[in-house]
């Protein structure tokens, strides 16, 4: 946890927090707001980022486009682990044909099915908006957490504290909740991590293909579909979304890392 890696990671998911919940007050200028005389201008002090091909300050959209991935991304990663915890509970710790049903035919049947792709038809269908995006990404999200909760509520459910807690008369739903559950927490918040990252990344790659977040909203993947006709002219115009991008969803993968080998007793020195 004290690599210079996990605190540059930290560091820079506390800045995108930051600029997230402050953007309204640290903004230079409305994200929405046109200005085509003064369109695709260079960075300057004016425009540290430079403007778009509507005139809009750069700088100040990749402020906006943080606080739309991160709320995206929680709220996906939030669902998607209540419906995981719960379906991989039920599974794993009654087995039988909860199991088998719940495991061998509607998790597998998820997991046969591309997540991008199920996401792209059902955004598609119900239509573009913040709601349906998260919806879709949270619908193609939850198996990996309910197959790690299964695994891990199969492996605890026999061990001695189990035992002793139903010897002494405690309900499934309280061995569960207050047994289980607590003592399987560890790797179960490693995945959130990680999936945080896959989450931003999802909601940048669907806003980029237009089944995102609608315009005019500012969002990290519709400003990269906006500067591709202006890659060879302008091209700030892709490279500071996509740093965003990229320091977003590295930050995330090397907090989840740094968390699973600090997790694993095997790696601690």
């Amino acid at each position: 946890m004290r690599s210079p890696a996990t605190i540059a990671a930290i560091a820079v998911l506390s800045a995108f927090i930051l600029v997230a919940l402050l953007a309204p007050m640290i903004a230079p200028h409305d994200p929405a707001s046109l200005d085509l005389a003064h369109r695709l201008l260079p960075p300057s002090t004016g425009h540290l980022f430079g403007t778009d091909e509507l005139g809009r300050d750069i700088f100040t959209r990749v402020l906006f486009g943080a606080r739309i991935s991160l709320g995206v991304a929680v709220t996906v990663v939030t669902v998607s682990l209540l419906a995981g915890i719960v379906t991989g509970a039920i599974a794993g710790f009654y087995g039988g044909w909860r199991d088998t049903l719940l495991n061998t035919y509607v998790m597998n049947a998820f997991l046969a099915m591309p997540g991008i792709l199920l996401a792209i038809a059902f955004v598609a269908f119900l239509g573009a908006g913040v709601r349906n995006l998260i919806l879709a990404l949270a619908i193609t999200g939850w198996v990996n957490y309910a197959r790690l909760v299964r695994a891990q509520v199969m492996a605890a459910r026999n061990l001695e504290y189990v035992e002793a807690a139903r010897s002494l008369g405690a309900s499934n739903l309280r061995i569960l909740g207050r047994h289980i559950l607590p003592n399987i927490v560890q790797p179960v918040i490693v995945q959130a991590a990680i999936g945080m990252a896959a989450a931003v990344l999802a909601e940048a790659t669907l806003s980029f293909l237009g089944l995102g977040v609608p315009p005019p909203a500012a969002s990290w993947g519709s400003m990269l579909n906006d500067s591709r006709s202006h890659l060879f002219d302008a091209p700030y115009m892709a490279a500071f979304p996509a740093t965003a991008v990229m320091l977003c969803v590295l930050s995330f993968s090397f907090l989840g890392d740094a968390m699973r080998d600090y997790a694993d007793p095997r790696t601690r020195t």
